[in-house]
Parts: structure tokens; C-alpha cells; sequence
């Protein structure tokens, strides 16, 4: 009736072996080169980045402060979340209790 469908067994004539060319990576040059059309700058290899031109993002205090306030208040909501769920499971088991308790007592029973 309902029969899977398994993919065709791979074999390595399957393969695509066409060469694929590689792609020229320009590396960053030591001396200006007129013939070169890539877009970087010239620079000396290993040279250090000038003061102020730091390669690694710098948190600002008020970074620090969003992300934290963020951090607080995905915590709350699953808190919240969470004591939601156990009042509303609370809710549903007494009311369970209350219509067993209405079913297993006898009628005429009057206080």
C-alpha cells in the first residue's frame, strides 16, 4: 500500500571528476603593485594595527547594560511562564477532585 521510496544506491561513478578552476586569492601585498586590480590596501605583513583600529569589537557599558536587561527579562518570562503552568495544572486537578468527589457521593447524603 504505502512503501517508502529509498534513494538510488551511490556509487562513485556517479561522481562529477570535472576540474573545477580555483579562484586567485590575492594575499595582502608588500610593495604597490600598478598591475594589480584587487581591492585591499597595501600593508606590511605583520604590522599591527594603529592605535584606536582594533580588529575585535569593544562592548560599551551600555551594551552590557541592554544585553543584561535582556537577559533579565527573558528569565522573567519563563518564570512566569512556568508558574502559569503549575497554577493552571492546579486549577484543573482540583477541579477534577471536586467532580470525582460530586460523583462518588451518595445523593441522599445531606449535611
Amino acid at each position: 500500500m504505502l512503501r517508502p521510496k529509498y534513494p538510488a544506491t551511490f556509487t562513485p561513478a556517479d561522481l562529477d571528476t570535472t576540474a573545477i578552476a580555483p579562484t586567485a586569492i590575492h594575499p595582502a601585498h608588500t610593495s604597490p603593485d600598478p598591475a594589480c586590480t584587487c581591492q585591499h590596501t597595501n600593508t606590511a605583513p605583520g604590522a599591527a594595527p594603529a592605535l584606536g583600529q582594533s580588529s575585535s569589537p569593544v562592548l560599551r557599558s551600555g551594551a552590557l547594560v541592554a544585553a543584561g536587561a535582556g537577559g533579565v527579562l527573558v528569565v522573567g518570562t519563563v518564570l512566569v511562564s512556568l508558574l502559569l503552568a503549575v497554577a493552571v495544572t492546579a486549577t484543573s486537578v482540583a477541579v477534577c477532585a471536586l467532580v470525582l468527589r460530586s460523583m462518588t457521593r451518595p445523593r441522599h447524603y445531606r449535611r
